[in-house]
């Protein structure tokens, strides 16, 4: 879509203020409560720990998740994508990063769940740290792809976000997509699913995977409640960074 203010080939307008609604709420409260779990670890000395940095990777990208919807969310009630070509491009490629990092960081979440649980051994810091470099790394370098001329980021229908472009189905991005999906969708979903799957065998307890596509953008909130908020040591700190004057009195005692 280009600069202007005309709406987009076969919406109307409620329909684009619609979206831009919807990617607000989405965006305002993933934002929110994955800022809550970062800020929790950052003043909670019990959440430092290998396992929960793996969580704290995951808040991250879910916030920057949040972040390109929030921008997503502006340019779809301002009815045009005001950031010019280049801007296009900057926030296909943080939105993709941001995506891919967070689908790796549940993957570890898992293998990290399963490590604890069924080798009733803690994580280490430096398995975790190369995790989560290895994550940020691995993501970074896919998202970057398509600025190189493997694959392609451009305008979504609607014209007021850019992604990657699926409406290409030539072979450079066909055989982009499925070298990309196989090393960022299909190895990721197998490790969750096979972590889960042994916890389950092992501790005779089921693990239930979300896979929630507009959808896609809730993901953050989603993910900060089923492995934040559902976390009782991560709400506990929570609590705590809301409770300044309780937890001084705490340490104090």
């Amino acid at each position: 879509m280009a600069e202007n203010s005309a709406l987009p080939t076969g919406f109307g307008e409620l329909e684009v203020l619609a979206v831009g609604m919807v990617l607000l709420v989405e965006a305002l409260s993933g934002l929110s409560l994955n800022t809550l779990t970062i800020f929790s670890f950052c003043k909670t000395p019990e959440l430092r720990t290998p396992c929960h940095l793996l969580v704290l990777s995951l808040a991250l990208a879910d916030s920057g998740i949040s972040l390109n919807a929030l921008i997503a969310a502006t340019s779809s009630l301002l009815r045009r994508w005001p950031y010019g070509s280049d801007g296009c491009q900057a926030h296909g490629f943080q939105g993709f990063v941001t995506a891919l990092a967070s689908i790796c960081s549940s993957a570890a979440i898992a293998w990290g769940r399963y490590h604890h649980y069924c080798t009733r051994s803690q994580l280490a810091w430096n398995s975790a740290i190369s995790l989560v470099l290895f994550v940020w790394l691995s993501s970074t370098f896919w998202a970057s792809l398509p600025l190189l001329g493997w694959g392609h980021y451009d305008y979504e229908p609607l014209g007021t976000c850019c992604t990657l472009d699926y409406s290409k189905g030539d072979r450079n991005f066909t055989s982009f997509l499925f070298t990309m999906s196989f090393f960022n969708f299909a190895m990721p979903l197998f490790i969750t699913i096979t972590s889960y799957s042994l916890m389950e065998q092992k501790l005779g307890k089921s693990g239930h995977l979300q896979v929630p596509a507009l959808i896609a953008k809730m993901v953050p909130t989603i993910n900060a409640i089923n492995y934040a908020l559902g976390n009782e040591m991560v709400c506990r700190g929570i609590w705590q960074c809301l409770s300044p004057q309780k937890s001084k009195k705490d340490r104090a005692k």
